[in-house]
C-alpha cells in the first residue's frame, strides 16, 4: 500500500475524480514535480500552483502507478505491462488513459508511447 495522498477534485475512495468516473478510473499516477498521485492530469492542474511534471524515465523503477480498488503500488512498466488490468487484484483499467500517457509519465517522442498525439478526448 502506497502512503502517499491522492489529491485531485472529488477524489473518491477507489480515486476516481471529478474529470473522470466511469467503473474503469481507478488509476491515479505519481507526478515528479510534487510527489504526490492524481487521478488524471486535470486534477493537476486544478489543485497544484505549478506545471505538472510527469514520472521521469529514470525512475521507472520506483512505484508511480496506483490501483484504486486494491491501493497496490506498481512501475511504469509494469502498468504499461498489464494490459489495463491491476497486476495485484485484476480490477479494470480505462485504457483510454493511453492517450495522456506523455502527462504521467516520460515517453520517447514526448507522446504517448503507441506514437498517438493528445487528442482532447474525455477519457482518462
Amino acid at each position: 500500500m502506497s502512503s502517499l495522498p491522492v489529491r485531485g477534485v472529488d477524489v473518491g475512495p477507489e480515486t476516481r475524480c471529478g474529470h473522470y468516473h466511469t467503473d474503469r478510473d481507478i488509476v491515479s499516477f505519481r507526478f515528479d514535480c510534487c510527489d504526490a498521485y492524481f487521478p488524471c492530469f486535470r486534477c493537476h492542474a486544478a489543485v497544484e500552483d505549478h506545471e505538472a511534471i510527469p514520472w521521469p524515465r529514470n525512475r521507472f523503477n520506483e512505484p508511480s502507478v496506483r490501483c484504486g480498488a486494491c491501493d497496490s503500488a506498481f512501475t511504469v512498466p509494469t502498468y504499461l505491462a498489464c494490459a489495463y488490468r491491476c497486476p495485484n487484484c485484476d480490477a479494470p483499467f480505462n485504457p483510454g488513459c493511453e492517450a495522456h500517457a506523455d502527462r504521467y509519465f516520460e515517453t520517447a517522442t514526448g507522446e504517448a508511447d503507441t506514437g498517438k498525439a493528445d487528442t482532447g478526448d474525455t477519457d482518462g
